[in-house]
């Protein structure tokens, strides 16, 4: 037998939801949130009812709970890709972004559900939201159009978007100041000598086109030459494109500015097989800081972004959401981080 503080026993078997929450003197929702883990009930609140939960061995039925207050506990990470792209979910700068998600998503009582702008089709409310797959949907990536997410948010979809927060939109987005992080990279790239630039990437994308509008900002302040060279946002894409520039032009730049480290990689990799010397020919700086960005050969200099802050911050404004409330865009810091290949 169980006793509460008031005198009243009860079996331990027989304790209900309403019965914990008197022992804790909290109402039946607050101890039901409690014992969810609900990030609206302090810390201290929630550990002191499920400490008591665990001591009077009372269990909450989790399906039962969720069918109660109609929330399924997860949230859907959609990796928004272009159609035409070969960029895939297992580009590694998308699996930094999805694992710091996942543990801001777990840190929370929440479960991830991992999918793509392909599987998820058209109509992302209806299918999450309204078949009750998930609460709400952290999207990866703007994208060249952003129709899909536009239709999602008017459609009521809690929705928090990883992407270039400068852009006007009617749901928040959070992400670096990519305009400053691309006139970081070019003004470092001349500073280092070079002074004919390449380009590398895709600036109708939103993020890579604030980049790119960087980088032009960086080469008219300067007396530097420059040259967009528009490819897929992949590594492959960008070996073909330098052996391509090479092949039928020679040597004729002595900077690149690759709009992700991956692009920066397939670049330095036929740079190499071509026996260009990197940095003293061809100076090379990447954007993210993936893992292999540090053990390239020659390291790659590249501008790092938060990842995990910005995890952090899409989880908690998704949360905000849920609970009624808006919230708006927000910048994480970018840097400058200098390596071998400049």
């Amino acid at each position: 037998m169980n006793c509460m503080s008031k005198g009243i026993c009860l079996a331990s078997t027989q304790l209900k939801l309403s019965d914990l929450a008197k022992l804790a003197g909290v109402s039946t929702s607050t101890a039901s949130r409690a014992l969810n883990d609900n990030p609206l009930i302090k810390k201290e609140t929630r550990e002191r009812i499920q400490a008591l939960a665990k001591e009077h061995h009372f269990s909450i039925n989790a399906a039962a709970s969720r069918l109660r207050m109609q929330k399924t506990k997860v949230i859907a990470v959609i990796i928004n890709l272009e159609a035409e792209t070969k960029q895939s979910v297992d580009d590694p700068f998308l699996l930094k972004v999805v694992s710091d998600i996942n543990r801001a998503v777990n840190r929370q009582g929440y479960e991830l559900l991992l999918s793509n702008s392909h599987m998820a089709g058209e109509d992302w409310h209806g299918y999450f939201i309204s078949g009750r797959r998930a609460d709400g949907v952290i999207v990866v990536g703007q994208g060249k159009e952003q129709a899909k997410i536009e239709l999602a948010a008017k459609a009521g979809t809690p929705i928090v978007v990883w992407g270039d927060p400068k852009t006007s939109a009617n749901y928040p987005i959070v992400g670096s100041d990519n305009f400053v992080g691309g006139l970081t990279a070019t003004e470092h790239l001349i500073a280092k000598g070079a002074s004919k630039l390449l380009f590398m990437g895709d600036p109708a994308h939103a993020e890579l086109g604030e980049r790119y509008r960087g980088f032009c900002h960086g080469v008219e302040k300067a007396d530097v030459t420059a040259k967009l060279v528009r490819i897929d946002i992949t590594s492959e894409a960008a070996y073909a494109s330098i052996n391509t520039l090479l092949r039928e032009n020679g040597l004729t730049f002595d900077g690149i500015f690759a709009c992700s480290d991956m692009v920066a990689l397939g670049a330095l990799k036929a740079l190499k097989e071509r026996y260009v010397s990197v940095p003293n020919d061809v100076k090379i700086i990447g954007f993210d800081d993936i893992a292999m960005a540090q053990i390239s050969f020659p390291a790659l200099t590249t501008i790092k972004q938060d990842t995990h802050a910005a995890a952090q911050l899409l989880v908690e404004k998704l949360l905000i959401q849920l609970s009624g409330k808006m919230c708006e865009s927000q910048e994480v810091p970018s840097s400058l981080l200098i390596r071998q290949s400049s």
